[in-house]
């Protein structure tokens, strides 16, 4: 890789992401290494705005194409502004969410078809894709209910979809894991957090054993 290390999580609604970037991120300043963490939808002024649109309830039912726009949007200023130069000056960035999250929930989730949604991001940001994806297993039904928190936050637009959505959402992912095996490290989502980072790390040495 050439010392470019771009690793981003996936995963359903409640898969623990944050948690688990929060502890890769401690093993590679433990490596010695300079870390960006950051998210999609977001990681700029700009993103920050068009997340908001995204994930509040307010915005109503958006037309997929408008959904997928949206990511596009973010993606090029977050990619082209805050991924690219950190990755360029020798830091490895660990994101929330990136362009498979578009195919799973516009091209899977809203039926808009994975193709298309790999094209229309290859028209405007080419087909540069993580170093690896962390795509953190966990059943639709666990993650919602993780994600409400017993009840005391409120969801938002995203987790209040059906849970069919939700289904289709995991098997995309799923399938997108099946064709790209060399890229994405599939981990289950349940268990001690810590237990969880053990193995995801010890899938990520495997794949880059000069880390090691």
């Amino acid at each position: 890789m050439n010392g470019r290390y771009f690793i981003t999580f996936e995963g359903p609604e409640g898969s623990g992401k944050s948690t688990q970037i929060k502890l890769l991120q401690n093993f590679f300043k433990d490596k010695g290494f300079e870390t960006l963490v950051t998210r999609e939808p977001g990681g700029t002024k700009p993103g920050d705005s068009i997340r908001e649109v995204l994930i509040d309830k307010s915005s109503g039912n958006l037309e997929a194409e408008t959904e997928l726009f949206l990511m596009l949007a973010q993606r090029c200023e977050h990619l082209r502004k805050v991924i690219n130069p950190a990755l360029d000056a020798g830091k490895v960035v660990l994101c929330d969410r990136y362009f498979d999250s578009s195919v799973a929930y516009q091209g899977y989730g809203r039926g808009l078809g994975a193709e298309k949604v790999r094209k229309a991001h290859e028209n405007f940001l080419g087909d540069f894709l993580p170093s690896i994806t962390v795509l953190l297993q966990i059943s639709p039904v666990e993650g919602l209910k993780r994600a409400n928190h017993g009840g005391t936050k409120q969801l938002d637009r995203m987790e209040c979809e059906k849970l069919d959505f939700h289904e289709r959402v995991y098997d995309g992912y799923n399938k997108m894991a099946e064709m790209e095996p060399d890229r994405f490290i599939k981990v289950e989502a349940v268990g001690e957090p810590n237990s969880i980072s053990k193995r995801i790390i010890e899938a990520i040495l495997n794949k880059f054993p000069e880390l090691r």
